[in-house]
């Protein structure tokens, strides 16, 4: 009987170390599962900077967008520089093309005969300036060494003053027989030009030579510069 219960109070004790073992060996598992959790910590630091990615992103888009400003300025400037260089050039073309009175030294004159109507001389004004031009009045004609102006046909003023631009022509007739036959030889003539206020001449004259034979009288007359050589030859 005492061997029966010395063995069963030794297979207690043993089946109690069994158990002390097994809760022993769940506390070790249950220590090495808390253990994992740092890993999980260390793996949350480690993706907690991504979120510096989107404030990289944005620096670069705005040095971009100040990279992208800087040529706009320039354009900017370019445009106003053009602009401002236009505005120099127009200011050229329009002191190129101011309006002056003809003369001699901004046109080219010239002396011809024609057949009809007899006895008649035609001067031809053109504008050989870069602007336009107005022709006053009526050529002031001096023959040879004559001491005063050739008269002039007043009947033959037209309705506005003739005004050339360039390469457009002036044209004056003139009746060398006047009331009478010619009988005057002439050699030499001067063209002057007459200004807006006609108080004489202004700007140099045009010293032409006459047509081979002119002849001219004391009642010789020179008619008003004309548009049209037509209008100017019914005089």
């Amino acid at each position: 009987m005492r061997n029966l219960r010395f063995r069963s109070a030794a297979t207690a004790a043993t089946t109690a170390l069994v158990a002390a073992l097994a809760l022993t060996a769940c506390g070790q598992t249950d220590a090495v599962g808390a253990a994992s959790k740092p890993d999980d910590a260390k793996t949350v630091s480690t993706s907690t900077p991504t979120p510096k990615s989107p404030s990289t992103s944005t620096s670069t888009s705005t040095a971009k967008d100040e990279a992208t400003d800087k040529p706009q300025d320039s354009n900017r400037h370019n445009a106003e520089t053009a602009s401002t260089s236009s505005g120099k050039s127009g200011s050229g073309s329009a002191k190129s093309g101011a309006r002056t009175t003809c003369t001699g030294g901004n046109t080219k004159v010239t002396v011809t005969n024609v057949t009809r109507p007899i006895n008649h001389l035609l001067v031809t004004a053109t504008n050989t300036g870069k602007g336009t031009c107005d022709a006053y009045y009526a050529p002031l004609l001096g023959f040879d060494d004559a001491q005063a102006v050739t008269q002039i046909n007043e009947d033959s003023k037209p309705q506005a003053v003739v005004t050339l631009a360039p390469g457009e022509s002036a044209y004056a007739s003139i009746a060398l027989g006047g009331d009478g036959s010619p009988d005057i030889a002439a050699y030499q003539l001067s063209v002057h030009f007459a200004g807006r206020a006609n108080e004489g001449s202004v700007g140099s004259p045009a010293n032409l030579t006459l047509p081979k034979g002119t002849m001219i009288s004391d009642t010789t007359s020179v008619s008003y510069w004309q548009s049209t050589m037509a209008d100017a030859l019914t005089w």
